[in-house]
């Protein structure tokens, strides 16, 4: 009886080798002066930025969701990977945190090199977007755990605040002005319902169009990274908040004291043509529950700085703060 090997369990070791080389290339792309070594080492070394009187480290982790499974449907895996960036970097900035290094996991029932590598390709550009380093990942092929073709992600963000800036809360009253950055799509968030709507309960196909571009390339379009905006605007706003999964409704309350509320006017905000459709199909409020709604972060401005900040981003007034609860009110 022939002896079994790695590869027979459906394992393949030459297969990882040869991935680790292909995407070396990407991971380099990234580096900064503060990275130390290469790629290879058991952990990845990332020297301390300088510049800092009190420097605390901050970390955010997520994945894409079932955004994959469109991906892996559609066999196009060159987005993804900005996703995954994406959805901790921008968790980061929302701290005042700047992003400085990127480790991302790979999970897959079987791994595909050329696959893999256009994630990780993703990957990368999500980092340079970010301006962080990708030091350091793990791919992790598993038969059996995954179904075949299958693959899943998970993100890792780590970066360095002020600790005298970290403190938003004190920062943010009464009359400040609520700023929206657009988002680029439906980002990452709410893709089961999504893919239900879509392609269960409305029967489309990826080629069918919507505001005059392709299903699939609407849904497929990168979480946008709001990092370099961040960098040009700090000092000039209160608090942000990422809109991510709850939508404003929920997102928005976390950088509000106990004693202040959130006014929304909803018509003033800019719906994506994708929002618009799913309007005619979904319940407006649970919209506004599950999706980002065309804003994909949220800045509070005092009002003496808010002519800078518009004249310096793609953002728009949707709205302000005045006494309250802590909650938001969409109007």
């Amino acid at each position: 009886m022939a002896k079994l090997s790695y590869k027979d369990a459906g394992v393949d070791i030459d297969a990882g080798n040869a991935f680790v080389e292909k995407i070396k290339p990407f991971v380099k792309s990234t580096f900064d002066d503060n990275v130390i070594g290469g790629i290879g080492s058991f952990a990845g070394a990332y020297a301390l930025p300088a510049g800092y009187k009190e420097p605390v480290m901050l970390a955010a982790t997520d994945g894409v969701g079932t955004k994959l499974k469109l991906a892996i449907d559609a066999k196009r895996f060159d987005t993804v990977g900005i996703d995954l960036v994406a959805m901790c970097v921008n968790d980061l900035i929302c701290n005042f945190g700047t992003p400085s290094f990127f480790l991302d996991y790979y999970a897959t029932a079987e791994l595909k090199t050329d696959e893999a590598a256009d994630v990780v390709k993703g990957i990368a550009e999500g980092c340079r977007r970010s301006e962080c380093a990708l030091i350091g990942g793990e791919t992790a092929e598993m038969p059996g755990m995954y179904a075949k073709g299958d693959f899943d992600l998970a993100g890792f963000a780590v970066g360095v605040a002020e600790k005298s800036e970290m403190d938003r809360l004190s920062r943010v009253s009464e009359g400040d002005l609520l700023v929206a950055l657009p988002s680029s799509g439906i980002h990452s968030n709410g893709y089961s319902l999504v893919r239900k709507l879509f392609f269960e309960k409305l029967g489309m196909a990826f080629d069918d169009e919507i505001g005059g571009e392709k299903l699939i390339d609407t849904l497929l379009t990168p979480t946008r990274i709001y990092v370099k905006t961040f960098k040009a605007l700090k000092a000039h706003i209160n608090a942000l908040a990422h809109i991510t999964g709850g939508g404003i409704v929920e997102n928005l309350p976390r950088v509000l004291p106990d004693d202040i509320s959130a006014v929304v006017d909803r018509e003033k905000i800019r719906l994506l043509p994708i929002f618009a459709f799913m309007k005619a199909h979904l319940d407006e409020d649970e919209m506004y529950r599950t999706f980002n709604m065309g804003v994909g972060m949220v800045l509070v401005v005092s009002p003496d700085n808010v002519d800078h900040v518009l004249e310096n981003s793609d953002g728009y007034v949707i709205g302000k703060l005045e006494k309250g609860n802590g909650a938001v009110r969409l109007q």
